[in-house]
């Protein structure tokens, strides 16, 4: 779990969502919890001493074990609650957010075509369904924040309608999203909307490096991430936060999920040559940094959601070959994976360096910040 609640500075009252005021994290966070807690005793003057001395020692334990590295729960003594509307929720990532969202206490309104079918996937409390189609100006309405997390899976075959539905179910998701929100009162509107983007958006390189500064790709994916950005910058909140993602690690989907099975029969090994570079990022981390961005106004633009140290695509498959005990030499040929993805293969054979410089400059803390740690993590879990 992230870290960036223990090192970003405390501020000292922040404005809330609706004129509500809240008390920032920061790196006092468990020695204000524990003040509190001991001011709340003194306070309790029918209470004995003792009693009064074991409830100041509970609240503080309590507060450390809702710790962010214990479960991403903050101390939530002097913090506000939060009303968020996600789309994408039943997703890899949103699934985990609306789950953590839901145990800090906060309320998650999920944006969803299927209100039903999303019900039975998110048996999660302090939930709240509603159809994109047909209510999306409501579930906006008087949110605090919206994270837009909706769009197709591009690792499959592309053919020409695929490739316009990938386009059209990021941009065009986004664009209706942008527009709901500014057609709202402005005392009504969200304050933040927190949208996905990808690394595709640097295109390919074999030797270069990118940060959030460097110029877009020229390729297809790069179009559609300069789209789908440019169509989040029309919302009309006080801050557009744009998360260029790298690729997810988690064992319930994305790249690790399809690479677990095959390394478990001793048949596993790179794609490719294996030299094509990996960003990438664990789920949790990247769940923390959209509850970050939500939470700290500080976090404004665009930033670089990858772990600080992306490795190769062999070093990847070398990591998930020594976790498991299992050998990591036996590659799967690019012509097969063009011949199965067709133009799709590129998001595998290709890849790009992308460090989260600006990520980092804001003060957050990746948990997992080498790939040995985040596989082991993700293996035993």
């Amino acid at each position: 779990m992230s870290q960036c609640f223990l090192n970003a500075p405390i501020q000292s009252v922040q404005r809330g969502c609706r004129g509500q005021t809240r008390t920032a994290y920061g790196a006092n966070s468990f020695r204000h919890a524990k003040l509190q807690a001991i001011s709340s005793s003194k306070a309790s003057r029918s209470s004995s001493f003792a009693g009064r001395s074991l409830h100041a020692k509970y609240s503080y334990k309590v507060a450390r074990q809702q710790h962010p590295l214990a479960d991403a729960v903050t101390c939530q003594a002097a913090a506000e609650k939060m009303v968020i509307a996600v789309t994408g929720a039943t997703g890899l990532v949103g699934s985990r957010l609306v789950s953590r969202l839901s145990a800090q206490g906060h309320t998650v309104r999920v944006l969803t075509r299927n209100p039903d079918k999303a019900r039975g996937k998110l048996p999660y409390a302090r939930l709240r369904f509603y159809n994109i189609q047909q209510q999306l100006q409501e579930a906006l309405q008087g949110a605090t924040g919206v994270v837009n997390l909706a769009g197709e899976p591009i690792a499959t075959r592309w053919s020409a309608s695929l490739k316009r539905e990938i386009k059209a179910s990021r941009v065009t998701t986004t664009t209706n999203l942008a527009e709901a929100i500014n057609g709202l009162p402005e005392a009504d509107r969200p304050q933040v909307l927190c949208s996905a983007s990808a690394v595709g958006y640097y295109g390919n390189s074999q030797n270069q490096t990118f940060n959030e500064s460097s110029n877009s790709g020229g390729d297809y994916l790069a179009e559609v991430c300069r789209d789908w950005e440019a169509a989040a910058e029309q919302a009309k909140t006080k801050r557009v936060v744009i998360m260029r993602t790298g690729i997810v690690l988690a064992k319930e989907g994305g790249a690790l999920a399809k690479m677990l099975p095959i390394f478990n029969i001793f048949a596993g090994g790179p794609l490719g040559n294996g030299q094509q570079w990996c960003s990438w990022v664990h789920r949790d981390d990247l769940v923390n940094l959209y509850i970050e961005a939500l939470q700290n106004s500080a976090f404004n633009g665009t930033y670089n959601a990858t772990a600080p140290n992306p490795v190769r695509m062999s070093e990847l498959c070398s990591s998930l070959g020594r976790v498991l005990g299992r050998p990591s030499w036996l590659p799967v040929p690019e012509f097969a994976l063009q011949t199965l993805l067709g133009e799709g293969a590129q998001v595998v054979l290709e890849g790009q360096r992308v460090l989260p410089a600006k990520t980092q400059e804001q003060g957050f803390k990746f948990s997992f910040d080498d790939v040995d740690t985040a596989v082991k993590d993700i293996v035993a879990t």
